[in-house]
């Protein structure tokens, strides 16, 4: 056992803990004092309660994010440097207790937690304190008739929604963009992940951060979420979750001209050529299918084989995905956690009852799981193949958004382009051949905002990051989302 199963078994967790709102750098319940229950995942079992906020906490949110902003927006690049370099230097301090809160919250491996969620939360915040500090704007001259320069000023209060798959990763991608721009925020956590978020309020306080300048609120999307996005002072949205609610949100932000940036949902391709480095796609492919229980959008749910290497490709995938056996995510030989919660793991389940309707041939898992111990009533779904199905089922064309992969075959470059492309999502795809002209031309063709060329998840975050189609509007990362979290402004002044 990894000391985070001690740890846990020492916690008392017979009296459910309340979170608090983060507003105006204090914890405070909320107005109403209504709260949700939050499900420890691997266990089924109510270990906590959150703030069940409505349009009263907002709107205390956002009278603390007005007053905070002269002065916020007004101070220097290197002063909002410090506080969030600061901000990343204690989540690394306190990775261990963080990574642990996440797996407990969202069910993912500890491991994984551990290696990836919390260093990248850390990440995010240096990177973005770091890049206020070399971030230009423009400057064009005229000839000798005038010069223009344009001013990049923070917009005012901006919103920030995230989702529950990579909760502080996620938060953070937002939230550091947005402050080091000189915004203040209200940012919502998911309902179904808040607990890293509610740590990272304390972080603040710890780090300096002014009061006011981050407000955390929790809640429901259609309570807390759509108060935030309707709210008339709140300027900008900045949304990662569901197609679905990537749809609403636009609807209630367009009509009052708000800036938008949606990250939605994905329906990735994974191409495979008979010329690839195969045991580098093999353990890839292991990774970008079943990586924290399929529950990424960049994650590989189309795989596509070339037809003379898909037999080989079937068995040996079918032979690895059979030893990825869901169990405990305390445990460090778990490779696979639990489901996020009852609801989403019942509606994997349906998908893959639906997937067996349209004709699909379940070639491994597809069956929930009962793991021994204290996890025996938790969600637990084994990782599933599934073969046989066509381009245009519903298998094939709407997220699921959990471990359950379809496999298809081509014959041409054109073929694999065509059942690349044939699909209303646009996130990501990747690429694996050894040829590199093909990767240039199908890296061009694929209709996706992220091509990965014998890789999967290599992140540099100075790129940037977003889809095509119903995978969203607007672009993440590096400049584009220190220009979105500003308003540019032409200054033209006549020699």
């Amino acid at each position: 056992m990894v000391a985070a199963l001690a740890v846990y078994k020492k916690m008392d967790l017979s009296t459910p803990y309340h979170l608090s709102n983060f507003i105006n750098g204090t914890l405070i319940a909320p107005v109403k004092g209504n709260y949700i229950d939050n499900v420890d995942p691997s266990t089924g079992k109510v270990y906590g309660e959150i703030p069940d906020s409505d349009k009263e906490d907002i709107e205390l949110a956002v009278k603390a994010a007005r007053s905070a902003f002269p002065a916020w927006s007004k101070s220097s690049n290197e002063y909002r440097f410090k506080i969030l370099n600061r901000i990343a230097d204690l989540i690394d301090e306190h990775s261990e207790v963080l990574a642990l809160a996440e797996t407990i919250d969202n069910g993912k491996p500890f491991w994984l937690s551990k290696k990836v969620d919390i260093p990248r939360a850390s990440s995010n915040f240096r990177f973005f304190a770091t890049g206020i500090m070399h971030f230009a704007s423009e400057s064009h001259q005229m000839e000798d008739r005038s010069v223009n320069y344009t001013l990049r000023q923070p917009i005012g209060i901006v919103g920030c929604i995230s989702p529950w798959n990579l909760p502080l990763y996620l938060f953070t991608w937002k939230i550091a963009p947005a402050l080091a721009a000189g915004n203040t925020v209200i940012a919502k956590p998911s309902e179904v992940t808040p607990v890293t978020a509610y740590l990272l309020s304390k972080i603040c306080q710890q780090a300096g951060l002014p009061a006011g300048v981050l407000n955390i609120v929790h809640g429901t999307g259609p309570s807390a979420g759509e108060a935030i996005v309707t709210h008339q002072e709140v300027r900008a949205i900045s949304f990662t979750g569901s197609t679905r609610a990537g749809e609403r949100i636009a609807s209630l932000a367009a009509p009052k001209f708000k800036k938008l940036s949606l990250e939605l949902g994905g329906k990735n391709p994974n191409i495979i050529f008979a010329d690839c480095d195969w045991k580098k796609m093999m353990d890839t492919t292991m990774q970008s299918s079943f990586s924290n229980q399929g529950e990424i959008c960049l994650c590989g749910s189309r795989i596509l084989v070339e037809e003379s290497i898909y037999e080989k490709f079937k068995t040996e995938f079918v032979a690895r995905t059979k030893k990825l056996i869901p169990g405990d995510p305390l445990l460090e030989d778990s490779k696979q956690g639990a489901i996020v919660s009852e609801v989403h793991y019942r509606k994997i389940l349906d998908c893959i009852t639906t997937a067996k309707k349209e004709g699909g041939k379940i070639i491994c898992g597809g069956e929930p799981v009962i793991p021994e111990g204290r996890c025996a009533e938790g969600f637990f779904i084994q990782p599933t193949i599934i073969e046989g199905l066509g381009p245009d089922c519903r298998t094939n064309m709407e997220e699921i958004f959990g471990p359950v992969v379809t496999l298809q075959s081509f014959k041409t470059e054109e073929e694999a382009l065509l059942l690349a492309n044939t699909c209303s999502y646009g996130l990501a795809a990747t690429i694996w051949t050894s040829d590199i002209s093909r990767a240039h031309r199908l890296s061009s063709r694929v209709e996706s905002g992220i091509i990965w060329v014998n890789c999967w998840l290599l992140r540099d975050l100075r790129t940037p990051f977003g889809g095509f189609k119903n995978s969203g509007v607007g672009k993440e990362g590096g400049w584009e989302a220190l220009k979105f979290f500003t308003e540019s402004k032409n200054v033209c002044i006549d020699l």
